[in-house]
């Protein structure tokens, strides 16, 4: 039986995590982990994260690929991915990147967070939920998702592919349809996608994808991953290996595990 593993973890490089890099790979070795990404948020402009509480500053990138690359030599035993999480922010990204900006990234998770300058997933700004139109929102994330998904962005790994439910707030139409166009355009793409564990401590209470969507994921043939999204030691191998049953009963009998240089290995469950 594989271990844990987890792709999506974060750190105090970031606004938002509570324990150092060297602290997550501690707990994550203690914990039976040995193969972990870390994927601290990717720089984000001033008009989206004016005090830098979602995402690294650009002037910590260097600083945060150097921290990983020391915490891999001191822990040789196990396979510690450079990774980032990069935000999809369609016509609001101000960004330019230079060539060669992912290149030494074994892993670029992809992310829909931000719909029309609003952190959907935010607690803080979570009330403004009651002031939306639900079905609107969820139209609008998957049009976003899909876009993000079919893109050319360096995403290797489409994460938490239906947070906007986060916080149990769900449309009055089916689903179904929209599971099977978000599985095409993952599949267009070449992207993986993961089971991100944290959203069944989320006011959801269920993992990321919902069942039918994991399912609409394995029926396309999109490979899949394990994240728990740690933000804290306690949370670094957060149900991973529950995940794997998950998995199966959507239909996979692989996970996919990132390795060095953007290579995968397949593992059956």
């Amino acid at each position: 039986m594989i271990g844990p593993i987890t792709m999506h973890t974060h750190s105090t490089f970031c606004g938002h995590a509570k324990d150092s890099l060297s602290a997550m790979v501690d707990a994550a070795w203690e914990a039976g982990v040995r193969d972990m990404a870390a994927t601290e948020h990717y720089p984000i402009g001033d008009a989206l994260d004016p005090s830098h509480h979602s995402s690294m500053p650009v002037e910590m990138l260097a600083p945060y690929r150097a921290a990983v690359m020391a915490e891999r030599a001191r822990r040789p035993e196990m396979r510690i991915l450079l990774g980032c999480e990069l935000d999809w922010l369609g016509a609001d990204d101000d960004r330019s990147f230079p060539a060669g900006a992912f290149d030494d990234f074994d892993i670029v998770l992809g992310s829909v967070h931000f719909l029309d300058g609003w952190l959907i997933n935010s607690r803080r700004e979570q009330d403004r939920w009651e002031r939306v139109d639900v079905d609107e929102v969820w139209r609008r994330y998957i049009d976003a998702w899909c876009e993000a998904a079919a893109s050319p962005m360096p995403f290797t790994v489409m994460a938490h592919p239906d947070v906007v439910k986060k916080f149990g707030r769900y449309p009055s139409f089916d689903l179904v349809p929209h599971y099977r166009r978000m599985a095409e355009a993952a599949r267009a793409g070449g992207r993986m996608v993961e089971v991100n564990t944290s959203g069944r401590f989320s006011p959801c209470a269920e993992y990321y994808p919902a069942p039918a969507l994991l399912a609409e994921f394995a029926r396309a043939g999109v490979a899949c991953t394990i994240g728990t999204d740690a933000h804290e030691t306690a949370h670094v191998a957060r149900d991973a290996r529950r995940a794997y049953a998950y998995m199966r009963r959507a239909g996979y009998s692989r996970v996919a595990v990132p390795g060095y240089g953007k290579t995968v290995r397949f593992v059956d469950l």
